[in-house]
């Protein structure tokens, strides 16, 4: 018998070098015999010790959206390191790359918040960019603030490499010894609603100045590390995404500066070659099942209206059929039962305390509202994952029983009328009633309401429907989150105002707050014509939000004449993001056209 050619022996000497062969299906491009001699020179000088980790060993992205100066943020290049360790005890090669990200709470109420919603699609390039560029063999990511989430599993989606996702974790509460009681982020703004209106006083000492009692919640709201507490975008999308099953359980409600979250990037390892192994895809476990499971959980635990547009761009690129009427219908049968801020007490650190969000899971597939049966990244099934997960600790006041929900249907409406004719999400929690009417008064920038707030010039004597437009996707652009003005407002006491935008607002935003109006203003969505002092009526029963002072032979009148003012900017990113984005009722996607 002939010896074996050279070729031949290189793959009886390495048998997982030949491309396809092993876990390293895709590196292996790179690594068989001599093809890419460069790329093998490069990968030795980037760190590979030997021909046989070259040869072999798969080789795993480590994507952390790390920067300094946010706390939802600053740990993950630690957490990153410690991902990176426990993969290379697990013979592969695994590579450390950052993406980019903004602070929602630092940029809040300025122009830089308008960069905010396009780094989503930024942190899904960035990942989709050096997976497929580098031929990595599977990818691992660790999200911190509110759009690193979707961003990171938009582009797990579009690579569609064995991929798991790392939650940084909420950070822990505040708390002030001034006011004797606990604090988070929001905490900060709403105050600064009371400190305008000369409201905020400290009941244990009413000889305090208002700025006193503000610097003290600045400097205590957030006392470390880890995004930020209450049920806001950041724990909406973790939570949704565990539910999805694309983290390990528990990933969504352990602290960011607990054990436990150092503990997870250890198994996160053995977890993403159980993914290999198996060839478990996000798109696998990114099916219908799975949206309408994350959807329930977004409704029970009162989750941020920045979960539609998150959960609407993540299942487009899934090619995962799901539409604002979606989020209606399951809103409708689930019971709104969770007491966390902004609307409640408790934060995710005291969810986490009790059992945490696998814990709420349990409960939900027990009751028959959570379909069990979906494909996780542990290879198990969601009810699987859950099993031996402790049920809620009894006596517990964070989740309600199901008999004694908060509010008997989920919190999130999505409306339709002839202001919002292609639909407006509003987060009611029924605390502020169901209905509303009021006179219109009209801020074309999000600037312009919080400087008549500053001002004090916001009356309290009259229903109002405060409306600000142009600051929707393509508008802002780049949709700003508008949780100044709401804050303001709830701090304030201005419990007969209404908040209506083609904007968003933060997932601490609470109140009676309509936003994702569709058309945008614009792109001479309706909203772009309304006057001061027309009458607008919102209804949460019948799911409606209409000018009713306006027919329809003046509302077309006011379109007819309609001409759309000067694009805010030319030149940059968000001039970019302007010409490719998509409208909101469609998730925002860039790449959905």
């Amino acid at each position: 018998m002939a010896s074996d050619t050279p070729q031949e022996a290189r793959y009886l000497k390495f048998p997982n070098s030949k491309p396809g062969s092993g876990l390293n299906k895709f590196s292996s491009t790179l690594t068989r015999e001599h093809d890419f001699p460069g790329a093998q020179a490069m990968l030795y000088g980037a760190g590979v010790p030997n021909e046989r980790a070259l040869k072999t060993y798969p080789q795993v992205g480590v994507a952390s959206v790390w920067w300094e100066g946010n706390p939802c943020n600053t740990h993950l290049l630690q957490l990153g390191k410690e991902v990176k360790r426990a993969v290379e005890s697990q013979e592969m090669l695994a590579w450390q790359f950052n993406t980019v990200g903004v602070s929602d709470g630092i940029t809040m109420g300025g122009d830089g918040m308008r960069f905010s919603l396009q780094t989503r699609e930024l942190i899904a390039d960035s990942i989709e960019t050096v997976t497929c560029a580098q031929f990595h063999d599977a990818c691992i990511t660790i999200p911190g603030c509110d759009k690193n989430m979707p961003g990171c599993v938009m582009g797990m989606t579009r690579h569609n490499r064995p991929s798991i996702m790392v939650y940084g974790g909420s950070i822990k509460p505040g708390y002030s010894n001034l006011l004797k009681k606990k604090l988070d982020f929001t905490s900060s703004v709403e105050a600064h609603g009371a400190w305008t209106y000369d409201t905020l006083k400290n009941p244990n000492d009413p000889s305090q100045t208002k700025d006193e009692i503000l610097t003290d919640i600045e400097r205590n709201a957030c006392p470390g590390q880890g995004a930020c507490g209450g049920m806001f975008t950041a724990n909406t999308m973790a939570t949704a995404i565990e539910t999805l099953g694309l983290t390990l359980p528990g990933s969504a409600s352990t602290p960011a500066e607990s054990p436990e979250k150092m503990r997870e990037c250890s198994k996160v390892a053995k977890a993403i070659k159980v993914c290999m192994e198996k060839n478990i895809l996000p798109r696998d476990c990114l099916t219908k099942k799975s949206f309408e499971n994350a959807m329930v959980m977004m409704m029970a635990l009162g989750g941020s209206t920045n979960g539609v547009l998150h959960l609407l761009a993540m299942a487009g690129t899934a090619e995962v059929d799901l539409t604002l009427d979606d989020f209606q219908r399951v809103s409708d049968r689930i019971p709104f039962i969770a007491d966390l801020a902004p609307s409640g007490k408790y934060l995710m650190a005291d969810l986490y305390e009790i059992g945490g969000v696998p814990s709420v899971q349990k409960m939900l597939i027990a009751a028959g509202l959570l379909d069990g049966t979906t494909i996780t990244i542990t290879g198990k099934t969601l009810a699987e994952n859950v099993e031996g997960w402790p049920s809620l600790r009894q006596g517990q006041e964070v989740i309600r029983s199901l008999d004694n929900p908060i509010k008997p249907t989920g919190h999130v409406e999505i409306l339709y009328g002839n202001l919002a004719p292609e639909g407006a999400v509003a987060k009611i929690t029924g605390k502020e009633g169901m209905k509303f009417t009021g006179k219109a008064r009209v801020f074309n920038k999000e600037f312009e309401l919080n400087d008549a707030l500053n001002r004090g010039e916001i009356p309290k004597t009259e229903n109002l429907v405060l409306i600000v437009r142009y600051e929707g996707p393509k508008g802002g652009p780049g949709m700003p989150e508008q949780l100044k003005a709401s804050a303001a407002i709830m701090g304030a006491g201005l419990k007969n105002i209404a908040l209506i935008t083609d904007g968003r607002y933060s997932g601490g935003s609470h109140g009676f707050i309509v936003g994702h109006i569709t058309p945008e203003a614009a792109v001479g969505g309706p909203i772009a014509v309304v006057q001061d002092g027309d009458i607008i009526e919102i209804d949460a029963d019948k799911n409606t939000i209409n000018m009713t002072s306006v027919d329809t032979v003046e509302l077309q009148r006011r379109l007819t004449e309609w001409k759309p003012p000067p694009m805010p900017v030319t030149r940059g990113v968000l001039a970019k993001y302007a010409r490719l984005v998509g409208d909101a009722s469609h998730g925002a996607m860039t790449d959905l056209f």
